[in-house]
């Protein structure tokens, strides 16, 4: 189907091809290999959480309106699932052939996958003893026949179908569910100078006749099968729950959500299928039924062991300071002379750690407001903030339970939080907050002076190391009282807020950058410089969209860093003529989100947490703040630039050839190793 026949180009498709970029990364035989092997697990992991998302609300569309009824433009929500299945199916399939390869390749730096046919005499015996003391213990194992009413699946978990074949041809299935907590990688002893890596599905597979030798089969066999389900979270209106109680509630309920998409091995018998798939109760017409390879949950392939081989891996960097900004002295002192830009991973997260921790005991500061919306799974920021007020600072949390994928470990967070005296706000469940903002309230001569920071990602430090992320800390006392104003809105955002220097979500977010996307349309009207360099993870807001396409009419030159999702259609004639739009897929996974505009030349430059997604504009809480130092602004457009020039690591989006390289005869220019040398300097 030619999507260029519409202005836009649809959501979902678009996220596939976003994939196939991820995909790339593990085809690309200049990326070392464990570092490719880890990218399809990247790969697979997307892809559940889109089956789970994405699908999942286009699902509900198909259920519950007029299957004829032409809702996604050129499509009706039925015909967009098929096309969403047959492009998975392609990328899975692909995928499939490029594990191939590099499992033949490691098999040339004598790494060895090893099945249950494989295994070595002398491997045996430790194989034996793992599955005996690790595996088997943990194995939940449930024998299945057709009166019994079969149990819910959870959630992208591997589970294995067993078919036996017993006496008289009789056949009787049981399942075998793999708990997430096993590692799914094992290393096996070796009596020579390779590594051996045997996957516990095998192991399992190894010991089938001994784990059901109370059935005596006389043949047995595994295939391994995966569900998907839809992730919405359900709240019900019990007014006497409290939100966390609801939220904690509402992500135990998601496991059991209705499915969304079956995968299983391609060599399962037709019988075996057939009786699953209608004790499930699988609808092929909207439920996507994918034919896979032997295993599943190829995600766990993200934590494939590193076997002592760094030629395999990217070299890591070592993360530097920020220029003027030292670490021995007082945060506070060096932030009330001017603004300093982190840049993570290139620089050290290590200066939020020590914001926060000289903030919990330096006896001036009086009160700490901060946003979380995912913290990692020891946080050194959820310990300073305890620390804080176990020192008698007040400290008041907004921590988004609805953060997708991570509620579980916000609630776990929040109620330890709770526990230690820090106040949390929740908000409400219909507005998510996104910003990441913080603001700290300290006493100097007898007045209140606000410092902070603002930033485009987590306060998160496991992700800081391979996330791109800015965040700005500054003692303005213009853009803090507005800080403040954003924490005041959490608890009451029925009141009308006004915002002068910062642009906020819901509030004035489409308003404003539309404004300022006018004053180049303006500007090239008159004959003026006018041109807007825009990064972010994704748009699909058509409102933004058309605005941006009325600017490139106008004569305004754009330049847009997209890495994810695209619905804009970039130079295409009388439309977008003046529109050009990359995307750069590398080693560090590209989160910062910044806005140039020329401005006649005096340059506007913000940082956000926000898309250009209708959600971060009209539903979350978001933060745009703008860059007012001149040199700060000169940095962010130099690493605009930088990326621009990629020819190694950038796309184009949305052209007839789907993710061709922007590639040249010029020296190759990898952006990420280009910005990590600019701080260098």
């Amino acid at each position: 189907m030619n999507t260029f026949q519409n202005k836009f180009k649809n959501r979902e498709i678009s996220w596939l091809e976003f994939n196939q970029r991820v995909l790339q990364e593990a085809d690309d035989s200049s990326v070392p290999l464990i570092e490719r092997i880890r990218f399809l697990g990247i790969f697979s992991n997307n892809l559940d959480e889109f089956y789970k998302v994405r699908y999942a609300t286009v699902k509900r569309v198909a259920v519950s309106i007029d299957s004829g009824k032409k809702i996604y433009k050129d499509r009706t929500a039925k015909e967009l699932l098929n096309e969403i299945s047959k492009n998975a199916i392609d990328l899975q399939y692909k995928s499939f052939k490029i594990l191939d390869q590099i499992i033949k390749l490691l098999e040339s730096e004598n790494i060895h996958f090893l099945n249950e046919k494989k295994l070595k005499s002398y491997q045996v015996k430790y194989a034996t003893e793992f599955f005996n003391e690790k595996i088997s213990p943990s194995l939940g194992i449930i024998v299945l026949n057709k009166s019994k009413k079969i149990p819910k699946f959870k959630d992208n978990l591997s589970f294995l179908l067993i078919r036996m074949e017993l006496e008289a041809n009789f056949v009787k299935h049981a399942i075998i569910h793999i708990p997430k907590d096993l590692k799914r990688f094992v290393e096996l002893p070796s009596n020579d100078s390779n590594r051996y890596v045997m996957m516990i599905d095998d192991l399992i597979r190894c010991h089938l006749k001994e784990i059901f030798k109370l059935f005596n089969p006389n043949e047995i066999q595994a295939n391994m099968i995966k569900i998907s389900r839809d992730a919405e979270l359900d709240f019900d209106d019990d007014i006497s729950k409290s939100y966390l109680d609801k939220i904690s509630e509402s992500v135990k309920e998601r496991s059991s959500g209705d499915p969304v998409r079956f995968v299983y091995d391609s060599k399962i018998t037709l019988d075996s299928l057939s009786f699953l798939t209608k004790k499930m109760k699988i609808d092929d017409d909207t439920d996507s039924m994918i034919p896979g390879g032997k295993y599943h949950n190829r995600r766990d392939y993200m934590s494939f062991p590193s076997l002592n081989k760094r030629n395999l891996l990217y070299k890591p960097i070592k993360p530097l300071n920020i220029n003027g900004f030292d670490l021995r002295d007082s945060m506070f002192e060096t932030i009330s002379k001017k603004d300093f830009l982190l840049h993570a991973p290139f620089h050290k997260f290590l200066y939020v750690i020590n914001f926060l921790l000289e903030a919990s005991i330096d006896p001036k500061v009086k009160s700490i407001y901060i946003t979380i919306y995912r913290l990692s799974k020891l946080s050194k920021v959820a310990s300073a903030l305890i620390n804080a007020a176990k020192n008698g600072k007040k400290v008041i949390v907004q921590i988004e339970l609805q953060a997708r994928f991570d509620e579980s470990a916000n609630i776990k967070y929040a109620k330890e939080m709770q526990s230690q005296g820090i106040k949390l706000i929740f908000g409400s469940p219909q507005l998510k907050v996104h910003s990441k903002i913080c603001l700290i309230e300290r006493k100097e001569d007898k007045v209140l002076k606000k410092y902070g920071f603002i930033s485009t990602g987590n306060f998160n430090e496991s992700t800081a190391k391979v996330y791109t992320d800015m965040t700005l800390f500054t003692s303005n006392k213009e853009v803090l009282n507005e800080v403040k104003l954003v924490f005041n809105f959490f608890g009451a955002n029925y009141k009308k807020f006004s915002f002068k220097k910062l642009i906020v979500s819901p509030i004035n977010t489409e308003k404003n950058i539309k404004k300022l996307i006018n004053n180049e349309i303006k500007n090239a009207k008159i004959g003026k410089p006018a041109w807007i360099k825009i990064k972010v993870n994704n748009i699909t807001s058509y409102s933004m969209i058309k605005s941006l396409y009325n600017a490139s009419r106008e004569g305004v030159k754009i330049q847009m860093i997209i890495r994810g999702v695209c619905c804009l259609i970039p130079e295409k004639l009388n439309m977008s003529d003046n529109i050009e739009v990359i995307s750069i897929v590398d080693k560090f996974l590209e989160h910062t989100r910044f806005f140039i505009f020329c401005n006649d030349k005096s340059n506007s430059v913000y940082i956000s947490s926000a898309d250009l997604m209708t959600r971060n504009l009209n539903n979350r809480v978001e933060v745009i703040c703008p860059i007012l130092d001149a040199e700060i602004k000169e940095e962010i457009l130099d690493i605009f630039n930088i990326y621009w020039k990629d020819n190694v690591k950038s796309r184009f989006v949305n052209h007839s050839s789907m993710n061709k390289y922007k590639r040249n005869s010029r020296p190759n220019f990898r952006s990420q190793d280009e910005v990590y040398n600019y701080y260098l300097k």
